[in-house]
């Protein structure tokens, strides 16, 4: 299992619309294979700053299999244009713990 972490800035003032479009898009990404799980999170101190945490069984189940998908093409309208700068995205696996 490998852990996909996104650092998402939300342009200020969209946090809720955001919210509301990530509710949306979370029914594509959870429906694609090696899938796992997934955590959206809200900075305490700066409200439009999230961490997207996405479990996946390999690399290329998030690299290959969602981002070459219809389904990514969806989350993409969804998503994306609430973003600035564009978010960087990094895979992990663990090491410990």
């Amino acid at each position: 299992m490998i852990i996909e972490i996104a650092q998402l800035q939300v342009r200020p003032g969209r946090a809720q619309e955001f919210e509301l479009a990530f509710h949306l898009a979370q029914k594509i990404i959870s429906s694609m294979p090696g899938y796992i799980g997934h955590e959206l999170q809200r900075c305490i101190e700066q409200d439009h700053h999230y961490m997207l945490l996405v479990r996946w069984e390999t690399v290329e189940h998030h690299e290959i299999g969602f981002r070459k998908s219809a389904g990514y093409q969806e989350w993409r309208q969804l998503l994306h244009h609430f973003y600035d700068p564009f978010p960087t995205v990094l895979h992990y696996s663990k090491v410990a713990g």
